[in-house]
């Protein structure tokens, strides 16, 4: 029976590739084994159930209020700093 693609390991796979490769298909062949290959690794994706998408959105909203609240500060502190150094140059007129 015929093995398919999708159940031999990378080092096949990659084997295969180099195999096809040596082969110089056209242009259009080129273009329907990506297109195979594109199908071939859509099915290996495995979606989240419901509970885990929320927990990851979350994960990721939390991160980066937490990054944004890092940023601000560092910008008005750095602001603070170069005012102090530098001075108002507009008050100074």
């Amino acid at each position: 029976m015929a093995k398919k693609v999708i159940d031999e390991p990378s080092e096949d796979v990659v084997a295969n590739a180099r195999k096809d490769r040596a082969q110089r298909r056209g242009p259009f062949a080129r273009v329907a084994l990506f297109i195979r290959q594109v199908f071939g690794e859509l099915r290996k994706v495995v979606t989240p159930t419901r509970k885990e998408l929320l927990s990851y959105t979350g994960v990721v909203l939390v991160f980066v209020v937490i990054m944004m609240l890092l940023v601000s500060g560092l910008d008005f502190g750095f602001s603070a700093l170069v005012n102090f150094l530098f001075g108002d140059p507009t008050i100074a007129g």
